[in-house]
């Protein structure tokens, strides 16, 4: 069996308020791709943060997105193209982005797939609350953007959506 082409991963917790957004969109994707008859183009996955494991998830993929909800970031999201980077792995195992593009590349010699991440502005991240107001508002926004890179999935088409004039989120 094939793996799709393109991977979509989206981490955050639905019990910590904002940070629910990632998984929020994910779900909503998926329920998209299937009526629009796209799901077998793509992979999802779901998870509470990345871990080192989740680099096999990119190999011999075309393309791969990241998802995740953001403090700080501009509202309603940024929109970026990744690079790999080495990281120091921290006690949790968990990776950002970046360290996982360069752990796949570590681990069999092999490039990792053209990578981009979608960090959806978050402010509220209480354990026990749902999304904000203003993130509902955020994932709206961020769900036009996700259509619109699944309907065209491929580097050079989503390489001039990306928000200008901010660097890459990690």
């Amino acid at each position: 069996m094939s793996r799709a082409p393109v991977v979509i991963l989206a981490c955050g917790n639905p019990s910590r308020g904002d940070d629910a957004l990632g998984p929020w969109l994910l779900e909503r994707l998926q329920n998209w791709l299937l009526a629009a008859g796209l799901d077998e183009r793509f992979e999802l996955i779901v998870d509470f943060q990345w871990q080192i494991e989740h680099a096999l998830d990119l190999a011999g993929r075309r393309l791969a997105l990241f998802i995740d909800a953001a403090q700080g970031t501009p509202a309603p999201f940024v929109f970026s193209r990744l690079d790999a980077a080495d990281a120091r792995i921290p006690s949790s195992h968990a990776l950002p982005p970046a360290a996982l593009l360069a752990v796949l590349a570590r681990l069999g010699n092999q490039a990792a797939p053209p990578a981009f991440v979608l960090a959806v502005r978050g402010d509220k991240f209480e354990l026990g609350d749902g999304l904000s107001t203003g993130a509902r508002r955020h994932a709206e926004q961020a769900f036009e953007l996700l259509t619109e890179l699944c309907l065209a999935p491929w580097p050079a088409a989503w390489r001039p959506l990306c928000s200008p004039s901010v660097a890459p989120v990690e």
